[in-house]
């Protein structure tokens, strides 16, 4: 197979993992729970198959995030919900919303739990934190839930082998997000809000790239931008983040970066796809089509959004 047939997949099984956190039923489901805001809800229903982990472990293992934003939710978030039943209610909830979105859904996720579960348990677990945790999840005794959870630990295996790829090319996170917004076009606002860094991170993790001449403000040869270092001796506050980061643009060079980023994160995450074959691949994604259409047609994912799933169904 072509690597990049992974995250072809990866579109339609992300939009799937998607409704924990965008379908008004889950987000609700997470404030009965206990979970105090929709933070501490992401943050703990995603982290919870890891058991009481503490914040460095999530900042870590989730990455893009600030970590004083991440402190702000763990470990207070085991104070209000067990990790146990943090993993039974998201799986109980976002089943929830996908039979909201397709009502008519249980049989069609039934036929397609056999080559997740293929999919799933051929795959090394070394250095995958996030999907390991996730594999481990006992089976539930409802389909829709069972297709959730295996959509979420596939989603959790490309996630971990993509932080693996921007480890070892020494992008940090606040790069990796200026990174993908000039890759994509987009408006900077939603994904600052959505990752917590300050001003003075944007302000030098984008004087970072500058320097590595692989990102550019107002034209891919930069030739109108300041000098990097007068961006970097500007205190934050002096600085207007969000025109500095309007009309993001990559260079030759970080084009090739972007694309190689892209590239190494579909090699490692075909491992799955390649193990269940043509016809296993064909099924999936015959299958999951229309779960994820109905899911896009609730309009509950918006686009652009912070996960970077573009609207491909």
């Amino acid at each position: 197979m072509h690597p990049a047939e992974s995250r072809d997949l990866w579109h339609l099984i992300e939009t799937v993992h998607a409704v924990g956190y965008f379908a008004p039923s889950c987000r609700e489901a997470n404030a009965e729970l206990g979970f105090k805001g929709f933070w501490m809800g992401y943050f703990g229903t995603r982290a919870a198959p890891m058991g009481r982990v503490g914040a460095p472990v999530v900042t870590a293992t989730f990455a893009g995030f600030d970590p004083a934003m991440v402190a702000r939710s763990i470990p207070d978030a085991w104070d209000h919900v067990a990790p146990d039943d943090a993993v039974q209610g998201r799986a109980t909830s976002a089943a929830g919303a996908l039979r909201e979105a397709m009502p008519d859904c249980e049989d069609l996720a039934e036929s397609l739990l056999g080559v997740l579960d293929k999919a799933i348990e051929v795959c090394e677990a070394a250095g995958r934190p996030l999907f390991a945790a996730n594999r481990d999840v006992t089976p539930f005794e409802d389909p829709v839930e069972d297709l959730w959870q295996m959509c979420t630990t596939l989603r959790e295996h490309r996630g971990d082998g993509h932080v693996a790829v921007l480890t070892a090319e020494g992008v940090g996170g606040c790069e990796s997000h200026l990174l993908a917004l000039a890759s994509r076009g987009e408006d900077s606002g939603p994904l600052r809000s959505a990752r917590g860094w300050s001003d003075r991170d944007w302000v030098d993790a984008l004087t970072t790239l500058r320097v590595a001449g692989v990102i550019a403000p107002g034209g891919a040869d930069g030739s109108d931008a300041a000098p990097p270092s007068a961006l970097g001796e500007q205190p934050a506050g002096d600085v207007d983040v969000e025109s500095l980061l309007e009309g993001l643009q990559l260079t030759e060079r970080g084009a090739t970066l972007h694309a190689h980023l892209e590239e190494r994160t579909d090699d490692l995450a075909s491992a799955p796809y390649a193990a269940i074959g043509e016809g296993g691949r064909e099924h999936l994604r015959d299958g999951l089509i229309p779960i994820a259409s109905a899911v896009v047609e609730q309009g509950w994912i918006p686009f652009p959004n912070p996960i970077g799933l573009p609207q491909v169904v």
